[in-house]
């Protein structure tokens, strides 16, 4: 344990990377970039931390800041739930601690979305605190160093490594050790052909002296994401709104809350492959039924794309079909905006909003938006791609290219 503290800590001092991060003791900054990092490559938090710390410099900055705004600056990153839970632990820093972070253990874990590393990655590394900060790269090189066959997917295994981590803190060097644990595992026992021949503990590990080291840590495979066909609209203007795209925004609660999207709906499980093959007249009149039982007085007319998103736990294929606002006359027009409770018939027709599981959700703002006003709101990157694919494609038309 002394050899393996001792050597990762002056392998760290003479090759840890120049990150934005590091560049103070500031607890917000680490606070903000170990969220970031989260599920996260460094070399694409690194853009985004520099945006967001410009946007919002202090804790009371993202406190008092819109939520719209937030999002904006997350664009892109995922997993915006992220987001939410930092600004709603902003406020609680503001409001409880005078707008400096806490260096209390128990303080730092009552902030929303704060969880045993991040605790552990503030505490350590802003406050020199020796708490351990065990994530998925820590476990890892402390499974191979030492042998260790638990199962990392277990709860118990991550207390045990926790145990582990905090007695291989050298005193005085929690700051430094920690980010050396993550810094090795990061560049040099990686997932895959870990690179043991520039390792400075090679010599005294447990995992390669055993011919271990490709095949630990032991993991227990999560389930896999559940696929969903699902059927989208992207409906051009004409008239006041010609040039436009209609856009919706998704409920306040659940999976991309308050986010910006096209509509859409899932694909009834009849059309089956069919709604995966590009212009499909069956998924072409789901869709026109989907669009009327909205609200939205559009008729599909062509497959523009196709595109896919993966969550934790679900798998979209989003078919998008162009869609031609229709200009109705006002008695029907009246009829296709009622309210969505009087107008199904039957267990057949499709929600109005449905979520990821297919249940029913709030009826939500629509706008109708050009490419200049993309910057105006947040959207998931998959749609963020979808419209820049159309509106690139439109002004390539335009200018004859």
């Amino acid at each position: 344990m002394t050899f393996f503290s001792r050597y990762l800590l002056e392998w760290y001092h003479g090759q840890k990377r120049d990150l934005p991060w590091r560049r103070s003791r500031d607890p917000y900054h680490i606070w903000v970039s170990e969220i970031m990092l989260q599920q996260t490559r460094v070399d694409t938090v690194i853009p985004y931390f520099n945006r967001f710390i410009g946007k919002f410099p202090t804790i009371e900055s993202l406190a008092d800041a819109p939520e719209e705004e937030v999002l904006k600056c997350w664009e892109g990153l995922g997993y915006y739930s992220r987001a939410r839970n930092l600004q709603h632990a902003a406020r609680q820093v503001k409001e409880s601690y005078g707008g400096k972070v806490p260096d209390d253990r128990e303080a730092v874990f009552e902030l929303k979305g704060v969880g045993p590393y991040t605790a552990g990655a503030i505490l350590s590394i802003a406050f020199n605190q020796p708490e351990p900060a065990v994530d998925g790269n820590v476990m890892r090189v402390l499974s191979r160093f030492f042998l260790i066959e638990d199962d990392i997917a277990k709860a118990k295994t991550r207390v045990k490594m926790e145990v582990l981590a905090k007695e291989l803190i050298p005193s005085g060097e929690a700051s430094h050790f920690n980010q050396a644990l993550m810094e090795h595992g990061a560049l040099v026992c990686t997932p895959k052909s870990p690179h043991c021949l520039v390792c400075p503990v090679m010599e005294r590990c447990a995992g390669r002296l055993a011919g271990r080291e490709t095949s630990l840590p032991v993991k227990t495979k999560a389930k896999p994401p559940r696929p969903e066909t699902r059927l989208a609209a992207l409906v051009e203007g004409r008239g006041e709104h010609a040039g436009r795209v209609l856009i919706r925004q998704r409920p306040s609660s659940g999976l991309l809350a308050r986010m910006w999207e096209l509509p859409h709906w899932p694909a009834p499980e009849v059309l089956g492959a069919g709604a995966a093959r590009p212009g499909d007249a069956a998924a072409m009149d789901r869709l026109r039924r989907s669009l009327a039982e909205a609200g939205i007085a559009a008729r599909p007319e062509e497959h523009f794309m196709a595109a896919e998103h993966t969550f934790s736990h679900i798998h979209w294929t989003l078919q998008v079909y162009r869609c031609r606002e229709e200009e109705l006359p006002l008695p029907v027009a009246a009829e296709a905006r009622a309210p969505y409770a009087a107008q199904r018939t039957s267990s057949e027709a499709p929600e109005l909003f449905a979520d990821e599981s297919g249940q029913s959700a709030e009826r939500t703002e629509m706008r109708w938006i050009g490419r200049g006003d993309m910057a105006q709101y947040a959207f998931p990157n998959v749609f963020l791609k979808l419209l820049n694919a159309y509106f690139d494609e439109r002004d390539a038309a335009a200018s004859g290219g």
